[in-house]
């Protein structure tokens, strides 16, 4: 695409593109300025703990199939209380392999050269969409979160708000649909989900009173904790290790557990709309009701039998995740992570160059004979154990768009790949995505040491006061 001459933007809700220019940087996206986008155009899409996910719902042809990803803080800080520059010193020294990661002059900027350079090669160029990044005013932010509040759910409305800071935000596809122009009618079904944490971690730095974390997944004690704290009002019985198993049994009890409880780890896009699932915020069971309307929904696509399309939906899923080997990716770079958090984070107080505070909290011949090694090792693998760490928690906290697309009868060209389902005799091409490759800040490892500990804790009292649990969790859902 060529470049276009940059132009400043008009200070309203309608503004126009400008190559965001960066000295010594080339510029990380070019598009047409010769238009101007309405804050009106763009509808709820979604949201996570640190961004908000909007639509083009309007008529340009070159946004039409586009999200916009817009950063959000919490809404009880100030805004001269954060620091939206680029990446502080200790984390410009774990990224200094990557230069336009630590050139980058905003997180927003790091975060795409981020995507580009650690996850896409990770997870591979096909299926990783780093965006482009466009400059926006305050105007238009201000005007698109307000033409979204009532959409939101309350609990996030409440914690945050649209980062009124930031000059730029990351224009994506919008992966729930195929490209227009590629088919005579527009009819795709997506799949949304976050597999989470697939293994069990096996570390020599878990200590004794944690060891229950080699048995039961992250997931499922976490669920605990969120039921403790009145968060979701039923655990999830979806399984991470059968998601990630490989086997086609134990990937369809996965997923018709996500079914059963989507919670915000599961969703579904027919032609880009909603139609199972929850708006940022999840829902927590499935009622009949709307299990009989996503079985109605599904009519248009999958040609099965009234109460068989669910069904064939999830083969179809399950086949796609066994034969694509899209999760056997994902979990390698999950398993980068090879110290879990309790080793993880004594190496993290090597680069920062402070006392170790968790070392501080054991007696000194517990921390001596089990950490000792970690504090005598050089920079170079602290550094590497952190970052490893942090790209690990990025794989583990990400979501993945699987987006399907019935086959017309005698096409036999598609730039796509393909999967049959032999129950309805149909042939689907399909695309997948990871998306909410999201830079964790070096500052969180405190935060992850805190939450591990946490969520073990509750987990062990919760076995500790009903004696019928045993390890397994049964009764509490996998």
């Amino acid at each position: 695409m060529r470049e276009q001459s940059s132009e400043a933007p008009i200070c309203s809700p309608i503004f126009q593109f400008s190559v965001f220019r960066l000295v010594n940087y080339n510029p990380i996206f070019i598009i047409s300025n010769s238009q101007h986008m309405e804050a009106s155009d763009w509808t709820y899409r979604g949201e996570g703990a640190v961004n908000l996910v909007l639509a083009y719902n309007g008529t340009r042809s070159d946004l039409v199939g586009k999200v916009l990803r817009i950063q959000k803080v919490p809404r009880n800080e100030s805004e001269s209380g954060h620091d939206y520059s680029g990446l502080n010193k200790q984390e410009c020294l774990l990224w200094e392999e990557f230069n336009e990661i630590v050139s980058a002059p905003t997180r927003e900027i790091a975060q795409h050269y981020f995507v580009q350079h650690v996850m896409c090669p990770l997870l591979g160029s096909r299926h990783v969409d780093g965006g482009t990044s466009i400059h926006v005013t305050p105007e238009f932010l201000e005007a698109v979160e307000n033409n979204v509040l009532q959409q939101r759910p309350a609990w996030r409305v409440d914690a945050t708000k649209v980062n009124p800071l930031c000059d730029s935000v990351m224009l994506m596809s919008d992966h729930s649909v195929f490209p227009l122009g590629m088919c005579k009618e527009a009819c795709s079904i997506s799949v949304e989900i976050k597999p989470k944490c697939g293994f069990l971690p096996q570390s020599e730095f878990i200590t004794e009173d944690n060891d229950i974390k080699r048995s039961v997944t992250r997931f499922k004690m976490h669920q605990a904790l969120k039921l403790n704290q009145e968060k979701i009002s039923e655990v999830s019985a979806y399984d991470p290790l059968d998601l990630f198993s490989g086997s086609s049994d134990r990937v369809r009890m996965a997923i018709n557990s996500l079914l059963k409880t989507p919670q915000n780890n599961f969703r579904v896009f027919l032609d880009g709309s909603l139609i199972f699932g929850g708006l940022g915020g999840g829902a927590d069971t499935t009622s009949s009701e709307v299990g009989e309307a996503f079985e109605n929904s599904l009519k248009n696509v999958i040609q099965a039998q009234e109460g068989m399309r669910k069904h064939s939906f999830v083969e179809l899923i399950s086949k796609t995740l066994c034969s694509s080997g899209l999760l056997d990716r994902l979990l390698e770079v999950q398993k980068l992570d090879t110290t879990d958090i309790e080793g993880a984070i004594h190496a993290y107080y090597n680069l920062i160059s402070q006392p170790c505070m968790v070392c501080g909290q054991l007696d000194k011949d517990q921390s001596t004979k089990r950490y000792n090694s970690l504090h005598s090792i050089s920079m170079e693998e602290s550094l590497k154990i952190v970052r490893d760490y942090l790209i690990a928690a990025t794989a583990k906290d990400l979501s993945m768009i699987i987006s399907f697309r019935p086959r017309e009868a005698g096409n036999v060209e598609s730039p796509y790949n393909i999967v049959s389902l032999e129950s309805t005799n149909q042939s689907f091409d399909y695309k997948a995505s990871f998306i909410d490759l999201d830079l964790k800040p070096l500052e969180r490892m405190e935060y992850y040491y805190k939450l591990d500990q946490q969520i073990v804790n509750c987990y062990v009292q919760m076995v500790k006061s009903n004696p019928q649990l045993d390890h397994s969790g049964s009764t509490v859902g996998a």
